[in-house]
């Protein structure tokens, strides 16, 4: 049982873990934000036009209130969240510097029939030619 807790402190103390959890907690206050936004200024303002609530748009349909309105305020926070979230992430690529590709080391051919070969190899797998000791 002790080496089971070690492990999950292990795993639980992991950076990725932590950084993870901050983002929630963040992600769920940020998403109070916006719900706040719509809710309190948006909805209003959508309101203006219809002139009424929006948030009480509803219909009646065989004995069940479809409440519209609340669903269609639940898209605009999505909306918001995810415009948000894409702002952000491209902030933090462009910020991020680029990872340029590690030259990859070439391989040895074998010299008739241009086939690659392991290195120490001392036949070519393809054309079974006897080689000199390949090395990369």
């Amino acid at each position: 049982m002790k080496k089971f807790l070690q492990e999950f402190q292990t795993f639980a103390l992991k950076g990725n873990v932590m950084n993870l959890a901050v983002g929630v907690i963040i992600g769920a206050a940020f998403q109070g934000v916006v719900t706040s936004l719509t809710d309190n200024i948006l909805s209003p303002l959508i309101g203006l036009f219809a002139r009424q609530n929006f948030d009480d748009k509803a219909v009646e349909f065989l004995g069940v209130t479809l409440r519209y309105g609340a669903f269609l305020t639940s898209v605009i926070n999505f909306l918001i969240m995810a415009f948000v979230v894409f702002l952000l992430v491209r902030a933090m690529n462009r910020l991020m510097p680029e990872k340029k590709p590690e030259p990859t080391a070439l391989k040895p051919k074998c010299p008739y029939c241009l086939t690659e070969i392991q290195e120490g190899a001392t036949r070519c797998p393809a054309c079974t030619s006897s080689l000199e000791v390949v090395q990369a």
